[in-house]
């Protein structure tokens, strides 16, 4: 387990974020600078750790987390930018703002936060990590704006592992759907969540060992991990998944149209 560390911890208040605190916090001697834009959650945990409510998605924002972050800790010695959000819709509309908002928080925010961690490490040694998401490696029906935002974060820490200084370590999530509040945030209306499904705690176990021992990728579903070989091998497997899921979307846009008569 993580112990004597110093963390920002980004979207810390719902989901993977929160079962994430309650490791680091249970430890005892982390001292955890808990970030969401709702810190309703974020009780009971004990002076290790300190709520900060703030919406990431600003370069105001985030220059404000690292400067609450310094003179509350003195030394931030792991920035886990785990904060996002879904959309499942059909893009039919055409709304710049809509895909600007998720893209601020989902692209702009941890980008802009790695960039802010080596000009604040100055040398020092450091870790970083991010919440990228199976979804980044494969698409699904239904989430293609956020897809988007999670291949782009995938995209990037693939080229940033080509310059990344010695002194800073890099460590990305890639969970699958996972059981939270996420899907509530996708759509107001309920919908058939994607398969297969994990819970938050396994996943943040997960990446908590993986921080611990400096991996470069944390993937907490082995049923994902095998499906990419398989899906490869034998295509055909790989349409008829999608199939099923472009099923569920169907229903979903049939019942809203439903609903509207």
């Amino acid at each position: 387990m993580l112990a004597n560390r110093k963390i920002v911890l980004t979207g810390a208040g719902s989901g993977i974020g929160l079962e994430v605190l309650r490791l680091l916090a249970g430890e005892g001697t982390n001292t955890v600078f808990a970030v969401d834009k709702d810190i309703t959650r974020i009780t009971g945990f004990g002076e290790n750790v300190i709520p900060f409510e703030i919406d990431v998605s600003s370069k105001e924002a985030v220059d404000k987390i690292f400067e609450e972050a310094d003179k509350a800790m003195g030394f931030i010695d792991i920035f886990y930018a785990n904060a996002g959000y879904p959309y499942y819709e059909v893009v039919d509309y055409a709304d710049w703002d809509r895909t600007r908002r998720i893209f601020e928080t989902n692209v702009f925010s941890p980008i802009y936060s790695y960039e802010k961690y080596r000009e604040y490490l100055g040398g020092r040694h450091g870790h970083y990590a991010i919440t990228v998401s199976a979804i980044g490696k494969m698409a699904i029906p239904g989430y293609t704006l956020y897809s988007a935002t999670k291949f782009a974060m995938h995209g990037f820490q693939q080229g940033l592992r080509f310059e990344l200084p010695k002194n800073i370590k890099l460590t990305c999530l890639y969970p699958i759907a996972t059981d939270t509040g996420f899907f509530k945030a996708a759509n107001e209306k309920v919908f058939e969540k994607p398969f297969p499904v994990q819970s938050p705690e396994h996943v943040a176990k997960k990446m908590v060992a993986g921080l611990e021992r400096g991996a470069k990728a944390v993937n907490p579903s082995a049923l994902f991990s095998l499906s990419g070989v398989l899906f490869s091998i034998v295509p055909p497997v790989k349409s008829v998944y999608l199939k099923l899921e472009n099923n569920k979307l169907k229903r979903f846009v049939d019942d809203k149209v439903k609903i509207k008569k």
